[in-house]
């Protein structure tokens, strides 16, 4: 009795073609002689596609060597199939060059890993190289692997074509952002695992100046040229400073007319202040494009500092700050970071982002400096000062904030809260010490607070609120704000004017000084800017500056003719007092009197001051505090 099959044998035998097998098919004894012959024309049949294959294939062994190939991978490789047979597969491919494949191939061998596939480059004998795609992976019912390798030679060509486009500008050919900050991070990766080299890195961000002049006027055909020709140049510089020797160094469009130039292993910042001055010397070069002749000029931010701790990210945002100053500074020029500058610009950012919530959160508070009568030595009024507990940076003073308050519009809410706690702290004073003669508050208003609010509106809202008599309510506004009004502003001053409010001009002597519009403006107060008082110190300890009292008792003499008064700001000395007091001006204000204080001390202040006016005889502007500070007074807005 015959018996059945046990199967068909093994797949390996069945696909390794006859010439290079070392392992002889073993046919199943139990096959019937039909059964046997179909067996082997299938095993037949693989040998033929197997050598026939256009994809060039290898059987390799469990010992990695080479069982069979076809004519396709012997072409491949220039060799004939009969050759190959014995050969090492990972030698032929090279799999041993590289740690993680050779332990992958490894795996695969032993059976214990399904499938390795890689890119390899192989050297053909004739010289030329090629890209090649590695696929290994078992041979089911046996211990052998086949190999597959795919020639990819024109992928990769194509990949790198299409990358070469997805990473370069269309217009100047040069790198564009993406392929900058792949570049920028690299380096930065490279440093971090300590590299040889310098470990630094520089970076000049570089800015045309008037190019959308350029676009509108000569249309955007002359622009590209004119970004070539800007592109030549600055590759040019890269490459006669002696980076295109070594390489380290990428010039780069980052979009529109700004350009970046990377300096990889930087020795310093003055190799970078050397390259930016040869950029900008170049970019300054007249262009002749197609007849045109151009002059341009470009703004640079330069930085350079050590790659450890540097992030692609921080380095651009540093780049794009300096950038700005160079622009802010006046153009055509390079600009050096500075991490003092770009501090305070982080800090004044900072204090932009919180400043609507402080007012909300209660963080501001307000101060009184008096205001004083040369004469009688009494106090007249105060200024309202306002300050900020800032949480993080402590008590700020108006120089810090009122810029940026001014900038972004919270000065509305900022100025008439301040506005409204002034006035009810004079209504408080008034009630505590009821006198024939109250004291007045004096609040500054900014420019914008006419504008962008109903001033008008606000202040008789305030005035009614707090009960506080409009007479005892002065509005302070910078000579620049007040010279030259027009319109609204001007029906806002007069209205107020109207309603009983004293407007003084702050700092006057400074701005415009346009002396036809006092005569037009319904001012009341001059406050004379605190430079033309430190003129009357001693200076070489003998003799103040005489043209500084010229200055000041002819802007008295003028004030009191067109029925104004005159308050002089930073009195420091009893002798400046004195020679104030002497031309004829009216109140003092600064260090002498007091600094700036809460309310609770003003009320002493006052009785203090009145007291000292009526025993003094000859000097009642002698400060009652020995140790009141003589140095050099801030802006009593400070």
């Amino acid at each position: 009795m015959s018996g059945t099959p046990d199967g068909t044998g093994s797949a390996a035998d069945s696909i390794r073609p006859a010439m290079t097998q070392r392992h002889p098919v073993t046919p199943a004894t139990t096959a019937t002689p039909d059964r046997a012959d179909h067996r082997a024309d299938y095993q037949a049949d693989y040998r033929a596609a197997f050598n026939a294959a256009h994809l060039p294939m290898a059987v390799v062994d469990r010992t990695g060597h080479i069982a069979g190939a076809n004519e396709a991978l012997a072409a491949l490789l220039g060799s004939e199939p009969h050759l190959l047979a014995g050969q090492s597969a990972a030698d032929l491919v090279d799999l041993a060059s590289e740690a993680r494949t050779w332990q992958a191939y490894q795996e695969v061998l032993r059976g214990r890993q399904a499938r390795l596939r890689c890119t390899r480059r192989l050297k053909h004998p004739d010289g030329h190289s090629l890209w090649t795609e590695i696929t290994l992976g078992p041979v089911p019912g046996t211990g052998d692997v086949l190999l597959s390798v795919a020639d990819i030679s024109d992928r990769r060509d194509l990949q790198a074509r299409l990358r070469h486009l997805q990473m370069h500008d269309p217009v100047t050919r040069l790198p564009n952002r993406a392929l900058f900050f792949e570049r920028l991070s690299a380096a930065l990766e490279a440093s971090s695992y300590g590299q040889s080299g310098t470990g630094r890195i520089g970076l000049c961000y570089l800015d045309l100046d008037g190019f959308k002049a350029v676009n509108d006027t000569l249309g955007h055909r002359v622009g590209d040229r004119l970004l070539t020709a800007v592109a030549q140049r600055l590759t040019q510089c890269a490459d006669q400073s002696g980076y295109g020797r070594t390489g380290g160094h990428l010039v780069a469009r980052l979009g529109g007319d700004e350009f970046a130039l990377l300096v990889e292993e930087s020795t310093g910042t003055e190799q970078l202040a050397d390259l930016a001055r040869s950029v900008l010397a170049a970019v300054q070069e007249p262009f002749d494009l197609a007849g045109q002749r151009l002059a341009v000029s470009a703004s640079i931010g330069v930085v350079e500092r050590a790659a450890a701790g540097t992030s692609a990210t921080g380095l651009m945002q540093a780049a794009d700050t300096t950038l700005y100053w160079a622009k802010a500074d006046g153009k055509a020029r390079w600009t050096l970071f500075d991490p003092e500058r770009n501090a305070h610009r982080m800090t004044r950012q900072a204090l932009s982002s919180t400043l609507r919530p402080a007012v909300e959160r209660g963080e501001f508070t307000v101060e009184y400096q008096p205001l004083v009568d040369l004469e009688s030595g009494a106090v007249r009024g105060v200024e309202a000062l306002v300050r900020w507990n800032h949480p993080q940076f402590g008590l700020l003073t108006p120089n810090r904030f009122i810029g940026i308050a001014e900038e972004d519009g919270s000065i509305v809410q900022l100025g008439r809260w301040v506005l409204q706690t002034a006035c009810r702290q004079a209504r408080r004073w008034q009630i505590e010490q009821p006198s024939d003669s109250p004291v007045f508050v004096s609040v500054n208003v900014a420019v914008r607070q006419v504008w962008d609010s109903d001033l008008v509106g606000d202040v008789a809202e305030i005035l009614a609120e707090t009960g506080l008599a409009p007479q005892l309510l002065q509005l302070e506004l910078t000579e620049s704000a007040v010279m030259g009004s027009a319109g609204r502003p001007l029906q806002a001053l007069q209205a107020l004017s109207d309603m009983g409010v004293r407007i003084a001009i702050d700092d006057f002597g400074t701005g415009y000084s346009n002396l036809a519009y006092l005569s037009r403006l319904p001012v009341s107060v001059l406050k004379l800017d605190g430079s033309f008082v430190r003129g009357f110190r001693y200076e070489d300890g003998s003799h103040p500056n005489p043209a500084d009292e010229t200055i000041v008792e002819a802007l008295v003499q003028l004030a009191h003719r067109l029925g104004l008064t005159v308050t002089a700001e930073c009195v420091e000395t009893a002798g400046q007092a004195a020679r104030l007091r002497r031309v004829g001006c009216d109140t003092g204000q600064g260090w002498l009197y007091s600094r700036a204080v809460a309310p609770e001390a003003i009320a002493d202040i006052i009785r203090r001051q009145a007291a000292a006016a009526v025993g003094a005889d000859t000097d009642p502007g002698q400060p009652e505090d020995p140790a009141q500070p003589e140095g050099p007074a801030p802006h009593p807005e400070v």
